[in-house]
């Protein structure tokens, strides 16, 4: 399958060295709003949304996650970019560990949070369904509360609201593909072939993709550095923002040292 032009946002210098972010399911770009100004004061940072989502064109599926990795090399074509450091949240974690096997050339260092190498299919097929039928709308609440600690989220009543009309505003066919993809994804024979330094971060009482997912990651990876959050759900970066972008930032400048 040919890869798309996805939809992407530059912030930062443009001599930097690149970092993408890639979102997580049901989430655009726009996730990744508390860590873009920190890094792009020394990063050209690119957020852009995984095809489906967001204003990225959803083109006839099914899909593979080779796909999706196919869309972010010619993202770095586009961009001019020979390699960049790039981090994903869950599906987009997905994305930049098969990255990171697939084509070692391009990434320099990855940073998974939240993500697996195996997840629970028939879950996600269930919710590919779901969307089919009944559209978004309907999933947006329970997904939400995947992402967010109850606690958290009932302090923060507007982020709610704003995740919520995001995967309520997702398209219904982009978001069941997606669904698919990560239903049939395995990566485990992949993380003993990931030579990019990688950080591993974990949400400790995240209900979507539980730590014993992180565990196997940085497991699997080589010299791998395992980060635990608590308390953190599913979208870490968000109820975690300072720890995340410290760490992030730790993580790529390490690559300068």
């Amino acid at each position: 399958m040919t890869a798309v032009e996805v939809a992407y946002t530059e912030d930062g210098p443009a001599d930097a060295p690149v970092v993408v972010l890639s979102n997580s399911l049901g989430a655009t770009r726009g996730m990744w709003d508390p860590q873009v100004p920190a890094l792009a004061e020394r990063y050209r940072v690119v957020t852009y949304d995984t095809r489906g989502h967001g204003d990225s064109p959803t083109p006839a599926g099914p899909w593979t996650l080779d796909d999706l990795v196919d869309d972010v090399v010619a993202l770095l074509d586009r961009l001019g970019a020979p390699r960049a450091h790039v981090a994903g949240i869950s599906l987009g974690g997905m994305t930049a560990m098969r990255l990171a096997a697939r084509a070692p050339a391009r990434v320099d260092r990855i940073a998974v949070l939240c993500s697996s190498a195996k997840a629970d299919p028939q879950g996600f097929r269930d919710r590919a369904a779901a969307a089919r039928s009944g559209g978004t709308a309907p999933l947006a609440a329970p997904v939400v509360s995947r992402w967010l600690t109850p606690e958290y989220a009932a302090s923060h009543p507007s982020l709610v609201a704003r995740l919520e009309a995001m995967i309520a505003s997702s398209d219904d066919e982009g978001y069941a593909a997606c669904c698919e993809v990560v239903a049939d994804m395995d990566l485990r024979e992949d993380l003993g072939r990931i030579t990019a330094p990688t950080l591993v971060v974990s949400g400790a009482e995240d209900p979507s993709l539980p730590p014993e997912h992180q565990q196997v990651i940085a497991s699997g990876i080589v010299g791998s550095e395992f980060l635990s959050l608590s308390p953190a759900a599913h979208l870490a970066n968000l109820e975690r923002t300072l720890e995340v972008t410290g760490a992030l930032l730790a993580h790529f400048d390490g690559a300068g040292r």
